[in-house]
């Protein structure tokens, strides 16, 4: 069930958070993830609007979106590919007509995701925080 966040599940999205970005990331040194740990839960996630996918009282995934940016989809690396992802990323399609992000280059997984969800490559980049190719991808409601 794809609900709200509430203050409740800033640990289980911060678990969440971090273990599928070192998964995804393994080009990146796990330290740095842990490094961005706090940001996270000071900055990042308290700027955007959240939805979390919970299923039998377990928090699985999220999707943080700020403005037209989505900022953050993660899912718990042991519900991987089992569609919470694609459910998240059809909320947060429901309430905005455009949206935008960027995604490394090296993370071909999360690319092709987001290209079978309708997002197609707008520019390519360099991460200012870790020096690795990103492509910035939009998706716009038919």
């Amino acid at each position: 069930m794809i609900r709200p966040f509430r203050a409740d599940d800033l640990e289980p999205v911060l678990a969440i958070w971090l273990a599928a970005s070192i998964r995804a990331h393994d080009f990146i040194a796990p330290a740095f993830w842990a490094s961005k740990l706090d940001d996270m839960r000071d900055i990042y996630l308290p700027a955007a609007q959240i939805w979390v996918d919970e299923r039998e009282g377990e928090v699985l995934g999220f999707v943080a979106l700020v403005g037209d940016v989505l900022a953050a989809i993660f899912v718990a690396p042991s519900a991987q590919g089992g569609g919470i992802g694609s459910a998240l990323i059809e909320q947060a399609n429901t309430v905005r007509e455009r949206l935008e992000l960027t995604v490394y280059s090296a993370n071909a997984a999360c690319v092709a995701f987001y290209r079978r969800h309708g997002f197609a490559v707008i520019s390519e980049q360099l991460d200012p925080h870790t020096g690795h190719p990103e492509l910035a991808m939009a998706w716009q409601r038919d």
